[in-house]
């Protein structure tokens, strides 16, 4: 999923900036859900992978993607790097472990070269690694560290497993489908929001509470931000919305494109968004992992990469939301901007009638559905369906300092831009308002959509 996960930031021991350590154990129940969550992200990373044949599974060397066999292999020495080996000090499985799965010290073009363990051999390694991992859980007197090293590895494998669904879409692979899965549910069914909702703004912490279970770094800490009186879309741009601005020569005027743009669309010979054509009957058709399909108006749209959002913008007359208007949004309300609700429509954790995640429906839905999971303000799937790029370009809250995976955030600083939510892939049990997504503004292929302010 997240930002570079093709470029996935590597292990380094140094400046470890831990969580906070004072708790001496921790209940009973907190330890069997970390438990259950492991062996969820591990089969849905099994089922990633289910079925693909020998070339499949090492695929053709792109940019965009990692190949697959090395990459399941690199979640599981993720694991064993930061739990058995760092706070154990434990030796690998593997005797050249390094070698092969660490991601900061192996080129990504060189990923394909690799001398890697076989299919069998490699889910043989996971599985060892796993076993280790949750008989440690067990059987030890489990502290704050423990948890909080744990979870982010159950996070970082979330990451992955969003990355191995963009991947079997972006190499034509066959749609995956998982036990939870409910293609056709009728609450993804609804019409069009196409109104603003006003918002007074004012002085907002930005930011994730220092008394917060769990956040990243680039989270770190809430800080006093002005936000001016803003209107903001109730829903994510649609397939309808965004077809009408391609109708509109969108691609072929430069006026709608900044000179980054522009330049990009010329450079790839861009004519309509990743994953676009017209049938036969002259009607949109969009391409879902390997087929093409009708194209649904009222779903979010999709694969769509912030020059286009921003493009899409100046043909509208409209412009992205910063990631300050979006997060008061989502987490203020009008009686109390800073009264923060850690997801939008309060503090109950997601469930199906919230949100599109866990690739439940597996596509976007009607941007109208769900109202369940509307914020205090009125705004609708601002978690789920898509991740939204935002105007900002990703940078270090004030006093930032690395958290102990030092290459997390650090390298994307200055050159990619954020995005918030999540998308109808993203794990449910990871997200929250505060949580700082980032992509460099060409991708088009992950699975971004935006919505929009008025100017």
């Amino acid at each position: 999923m997240s930002h570079s996960i093709v470029n996935q930031p590597g292990i380094d021991q140094s400046n470890i900036n831990q969580p906070n350590t004072d708790q001496p154990h921790l209940d009973q129940l907190t330890i069997d859900t970390l438990i259950l969550d492991l062996k969820d992200a591990r089969q849905r990373t099994l089922k990633l992978v289910d079925g693909l044949n020998s070339q499949q599974i090492i695929g053709p060397q792109l940019d965009t993607v990692n190949p697959l066999l090395w990459e399941i292999g690199h979640v599981a020495y993720f694991y064993e790097f930061w739990i058995l080996r760092y706070l154990d000090n434990k030796n690998s499985f593997l005797s050249n472990a390094d070698e092969l799965y660490d991601s900061i010290n192996i080129a990504h073009e060189n990923r394909w070269d690799l001398p890697l363990l076989s299919l069998d051999e490699t889910k043989s390694y996971m599985q060892d690694v796993l076993d280790a991992v949750i008989t440690r859980l067990q059987n030890k007197t489990v502290n704050a560290q423990d948890i909080y090293l744990t979870r982010y590895a159950v996070f970082h494998e979330d990451m992955h497993t969003e990355a191995f669904t963009y991947t079997r879409r972006t190499l034509d692979y066959p749609m995956p489908v998982f036990s939870n899965s409910v293609l056709h549910d009728d609450i993804y069914k609804a019409t069009t929001l196409d109104d603003d909702v006003k918002i007074e703004g004012g002085n907002y912490m930005l930011g994730a509470h220092e008394a917060t279970d769990f956040c990243f770094d680039n989270e770190k800490w809430q800080h006093l931000v002005e936000v001016k009186p803003f209107a903001i879309a109730r829903s994510a741009t649609s397939y309808q919305q965004y077809a009408n601005f391609i109708e509109n020569d969108g691609y072929s005027t430069q006026a709608y494109w900044d000179k980054d743009g522009w330049d990009w669309l010329q450079k790839n010979s861009i004519t309509v968004p990743n994953g676009w054509k017209k049938g036969s009957d002259g009607n949109w058709q969009i391409k879902h992992f390997d087929q093409w399909q009708a194209m649904q108006p009222d779903s979010a749209v999709v694969h769509i990469s912030w020059h286009e959002a921003s493009a899409y913008c100046r043909w509208a007359n409209r412009r992205l939301p910063t990631e300050a208007e979006w997060e008061l949004a989502a987490s203020g309300s009008p009686d109390n901007i800073n009264e923060k609700r850690h997801y939008p429509w309060g503090n109950e954790k997601p469930s199906d009638r919230h949100v599109n995640m866990n690739s439940r429906a597996m596509r976007t839905i009607d941007v109208g559905a769900l109202p369940d999971g509307d914020s205090a303000f009125g705004c609708r799937q601002m978690l789920g369906n898509v991740w939204e790029w935002t105007a900002d370009t990703f940078n270090p809250y004030p006093d930032f300092t690395a958290d102990m995976y030092q290459d997390y955030s650090q390298p994307l600083f200055g050159i990619t831009k954020v995005l918030r939510g999540g998308a109808w892939t993203t794990r449910s049990r990871m997200i929250r308002n505060t949580w700082r997504n980032y992509y460099g503004p060409d991708r088009n292929d992950v699975f971004t959509g935006f919505r929009t302010c008025a100017l």
